[in-house]
């Protein structure tokens, strides 16, 4: 060993040694283990000394010596382990098996020691190797291999020349040193004369992965978990896209967590929102990566991982989109074997990238997120039944995010009144003392996307918030130049779901953010003008033909637009134009009857009322007025309103909408009395007539042709309904309900002529079909129910009963009840009760397009043997 302590500057190499297992060896050898040490000790420095070492500090069994050169302290060591392995020891278990490491950093002398980081480090590669290995941190090898492909010099340098030309550097993997964040590749150095099989080094090995712990379960979403892992094994470059708290991050954890067997580098998530040292920086501390002094972090980055196995997730890219987007290029480009998986509010909009976009959780999913985190905000006590909570899942919209919420809010409230306030997301689940974090609230997440919009993006955004659902591209374009573009936009941010059709939709918590945006802006009043403007021309679409002529009304085509035009009811009730609400009120009528729909038109005509003028708007007030006793199910309040819509009516002098008032309320008040009620026919005929409204009178004239077919005065009945299907023709309204042809199929029953009965019905019933009706439906599948009794189809009549009472419910036509409880009566007489109930409940478990496709199957009575035939489709 050298005798001068000039220590090594600049690039030193160190390196520690001590003796494995010498307390043991102490105590085995006895007195004779001070000869062993001193021994171990005169090897060892003439082996060093050999190669230009210089001995820092030699105590007890251990050595601390540096190098001016790494390949001379990788060649001293293993020179160094040759001969203690030659050595002549006293006895074969008095073996001294020496354990020696290495390490290479920059380090400044002060005095006769150092004061670096790098001494401690070489001291924990040493600590992890096993008696007889050599070991050297990947700074060593890789200076040996720099110096050794040069020409070395100085002390030893022809010696380590020969010695290196024999020795190999086995590469064990990436390990965590006790005391330090980053991880450190450990070499094993492989010569002739070493000993080559060893145990894994005796410290941490490097985690393959940061992915983090949760602190919950992950409910759910196995499909789209095994979804998104097989994109991944056949793309290089998968983003993960979706609106804010749709469950990217978590889905994309769980997926990492699925998938990393198959990448042997490891899975390494960073997140763009909080990598504050830059993103390059974030990953090469989660990789373990010391900084390099003057090289930018990518590079070391890309170096580490050129020919590693691995994923890359980046969380969050919108917070970033263009550092996440320059990051995961350079690592595609420069890492062949590297996978990147991204998740963000947009996609990367690189080459190769494959979008994925999240669905919303689905409805077992989201109940069984709900009920799990419900449980735990409760304390693990069962609160809600499982159907209640089932109800507030399905108004979540299947975002995990809302369900978090709503499962704190269930501290409060129950599930079913929660459920109930929910057409406002943000009032009802946000909290006034929610924090700042983008998924501590629904309006911080939906700021997060809002801010990074364009000023066409959050106009466009603003103004389809007034619509209450899906919209297509011409409503789009409604909304104001360049919406294309700016649809675009929302749609590349997930603030806008892309539906079949193309349909453009609007989630509701996006929806109820918009708006609030809207009011702040001092737009609404505009916006909701525009869209009451837009309601009026769907409307015009659909009631009126190309020649200008009233369309016949269907249900079915109404049905897209119900739920914008009461939308813009609610704002004509406040402040928009009365009349355009009127109209839309009387388009809506009909379905507002149809389907259960009475309380909420009511409600919303109640503001109509509040905003007429008596005097100036006396015609819209009787039209209103209609329409509430239309709806009403109380006769006092019907008659109140009929009432109120004839004298409307009168100060209007509008004689349509008199005859109309005068109409329904003579005939209701008379409905009791067959003779009364025939003078209040007969005279609201004669009125319409005078007044030259004839077409008004046509619910006179269907009431007179009833009242004639009980009567069983079958010749009055038909011969007036043949002169009613002119006035039929001319109210569209009513056009769709084929009313005439109805009771004509009624009193061809009667008459016993089944041929006459059968072509009225199906005509009926292929209308009100069509057209939407589907109450008026049934009540003809119940006729041709009637007609196959009366053909001797017994079988077959109970079925279609059975299937109409189901399907009719609370639309039961009272008039006809005890023509069909005479049916069945006798119906149930010739199969039997329990015949006859089986067949009953058959048909009312067919549903209502089944029950309908039979009725419609029913066979022509001049076809031979069609009764028994449908029997057999029936059965």
């Amino acid at each position: 060993m050298s005798g001068r302590l000039e220590l090594p500057s600049g690039l030193v190499t160190f390196m520690f040694t001590d003796i494995e297992g010498s307390t043991r060896l102490a105590r085995m050898l006895g007195d004779t283990y001070r000869a062993v040490l001193n021994a171990h000790r005169s090897v060892l420095r003439a082996a060093l000394s050999d190669f230009g070492g210089v001995e820092l500090l030699t105590e007890g069994d251990s050595f601390f010596v540096a190098f001016a050169s790494a390949d001379t302290a990788l060649a001293a060591c293993v020179e160094a382990q040759r001969r203690l392995d030659a050595y002549d020891w006293p006895r074969p278990d008095a073996v001294p098996k020496v354990r020696m490491g290495l390490h290479t950093g920059r380090a400044t002398p002060i005095g006769t020691e150092y004061a670096s980081a790098e001494v401690h480090r070489a001291a924990r590669v040493s600590a992890a190797a096993h008696g007889g290995q050599v070991l050297c941190s990947e700074a060593t090898a890789l200076a040996v291999t720099a110096t050794y492909a040069t020409a070395t010099h100085g002390r030893g340098a022809t010696a380590a020349a020969a010695t290196l030309a024999t020795v190999d550097l086995l590469d064990l993997g990436a390990f965590r040193l006790r005391g330090f964040d980053d991880d450190e590749r450990i070499f094993q150095v492989v010569a002739p004369g070493l000993e080559r099989d060893f145990p894994r080094p005796r410290t941490a090995e490097a985690p393959r992965h940061n992915l983090p712990a949760q602190h919950s379960a992950f409910v759910g979403r196995q499909a789209e978990v095994s979804e998104l892992a097989e994109l991944i094994s056949r793309h290089r470059l998968v983003s993960v896209v979706g609106a804010g708290g749709a469950g990217k991050t978590r889905l994309s954890l769980a997926v990492a967590e699925q998938v990393i067997d198959a990448y042997p580098g490891g899975v390494w998530t960073i997140d763009a929102a909080s990598a504050a040292g830059g993103l390059p920086t974030a990953l090469a501390a989660a990789l373990g990566l010391r900084p390099e002094p003057g090289r930018p972090a990518i590079e070391t980055v890309v170096e580490q991982c050129a020919e590693r196995r691995m994923l890359v997730i980046l969380q969050t890219c919108d917070a970033a989109p263009a550092l996440t987007v320059a990051l995961a290029h350079r690592l595609l480009a420069r890492c062949r074997r590297l996978d990147v998986l991204a998740t963000g509010r947009a996609p990367l909009g690189l080459p190769g990238e494959t979008v994925w976009r999240i669905p919303p959780m689905l409805p077992a999913d989201a109940f069984a997120l709900l009920k799990e985190r419900a449980m735990a905000a409760r304390g693990g006590r069962r609160g809600d039944d499982d159907e209640q909570l089932a109800r507030l899942a399905a108004r979540l919209e299947g975002s995990p995010l809302a369900i978090e919420l709503a499962a704190t809010r269930l501290r409060l409230l129950p599930a079913d009144l929660l459920a109930r306030r929910l057409d406002d997301p943000i009032g009802a689940l946000d909290s006034d003392a929610c924090g700042e974090g983008r998924h501590d609230s629904l309006r911080n997440n939906l700021e997060w996307s809002y801010r990074s919009l364009g000023s066409g993006a959050a106009e466009l955004l603003r103004r389809l918030a007034v619509f209450a659902g899906p919209v297509d591209l011409a409503t789009v374009d409604w909304c104001g130049e360049g919406a294309l573009s700016a649809l675009s936009e929302l749609a590349e941010k997930s603030l806008i779901e892309v539906a079949p059709g193309p349909r453009y939709r609007m989630s509701d918590h996006v929806r109820s953010y918009a708006l609030r945006r809207l009011a702040a802006a001092g737009d609404e009043p505009a916006a909701r003008d525009r869209h009451l403007a837009w309601s009026l021309e769907t409307l015009k679409a659909i009631a009126v033909d190309v020649d200008g002529q009233p369309r016949t009304v269907s249900l079915t085509d109404l049905g897209p637009y119900v739920a914008e035009w009461e939308t813009a009811l609610r704002w004509v009730s406040e402040r928009g134009d009365l009349r355009a609400g009127l109209c839309l009120a009387g388009a809506l009528n009909p379905w507002w009857r149809e389907h259960g729909g009475a309380t909420a038109g009511l409600g919303l005509l109640a503001g109509l009322y509040e905003r007429a003028d008596e005097q100036e708007q006396a015609a819209e007030l009787a039209q209103a007025y209609l329409i509430h006793a239309d709806l009403a199910d109380d006769p006092a309040e019907r008659d109140d309103f009929l009432r109120r819509a004839e004298r409307a009516a009168r100060r209007a002098a509008d004689p349509a909408l008199l005859v109309r008032a005068l109409g329904s309320r003579r005939i209701r008040l008379d409905e009791h009395s067959e003779e009364a009620t025939e003078n209040s026919c007969r005279s609201v005929i004669a009125e319409a007539e005078r007044a030259g409204v004839a077409t008004e009178s046509l619910p006179a004239v269907l009431a007179l042709a009833e009242l004639f077919w009980r009567r069983g005065a079958l010749t009055e009945a038909a011969d007036l309904l043949g002169a009613a299907r002119q006035l039929e023709a001319g109210r569209p309204e009513d056009r769709g309900r084929r009313a005439v042809d109805w009771l004509l199929g009624m009193v061809a029953l009667r008459r016993g002529d089944l041929v006459a009965a059968h072509d009225h019905l199906v005509v009926a019933l292929r209308s009100r079909l069509r057209h939407g009706f589907r109450g008026a439906a049934a009540d003809a599948v119940a006729a041709i129910a009637a007609r196959c009794a009366l053909g001797g189809d017994a079988v077959s009549a109970t079925v279609l009963f059975g299937g109409a009472e189901a399907a009719r419910g609370a639309r039961r036509t009272e008039s006809f009840g005890a023509f069909w409880s005479e049916q069945q009566t006798a119906l149930r007489v010739a199969l039997g009760d329990a015949a006859f109930d089986a067949a009953y409940a058959d048909g009312a478990n067919l549903g209502f397009d089944r029950i309908v496709a039979l009725a419609l199957a029913v066979e022509h009575p001049d076809l031979e043997d069609g009764a028994a035939r449908f029997a057999q489709i029936a059965r």
